[in-house]
């Protein structure tokens, strides 16, 4: 067991959890498991992110140990393999209730949306099929 309890305001445990639950993190990592990549693979295989947020997100996942970058491929270093298993069902969780999010904020917010939210082009670790 830990030394540490994330509902401590001072635990360092938090600061984890900010580093590995920030969106474009979980995607980076999810993207990664599969072998290295290069920026402009990354930039290809992450639709919506922006240059600026994968060069950050880059930055903060290889200042936490979570990758490395070698020649222009970044690499998940075995503390970032170790989060594979956890993001991945994450990601799974996600994609199987989306829809079931979508139906709950449009009961709570029922204001219209110009644009239908497509739940395959956001799914975490899958392409959209088209």
């Amino acid at each position: 067991m830990s030394d540490y309890d994330v509902f401590l305001a001072d635990c360092p445990a938090r600061t984890t959890l900010e580093v590995v639950g920030h969106t474009w993190s979980v995607v980076v990592v999810v993207a990664l498991g599969n072998g290295p990549l290069r920026y402009g693979e990354l930039l290809d295989r992450i639709g919506g992110i922006s240059n600026k947020m994968l060069t950050q997100t880059l930055s903060r996942l290889r200042t936490n140990g979570i990758l490395t970058s070698t020649d222009g491929r970044h690499t998940l270093t075995d503390l970032g393999r170790s989060l594979l298993t956890p993001i991945r069902a994450l990601a799974a969780w996600a994609e199987e209730h989306t829809g079931d999010l979508l139906d709950a904020r449009r009961a709570t917010d029922p204001t219209p949306r110009t644009e239908p939210l497509d739940v395959r082009q956001h799914a975490v670790g899958t392409r959209a099929a088209g």
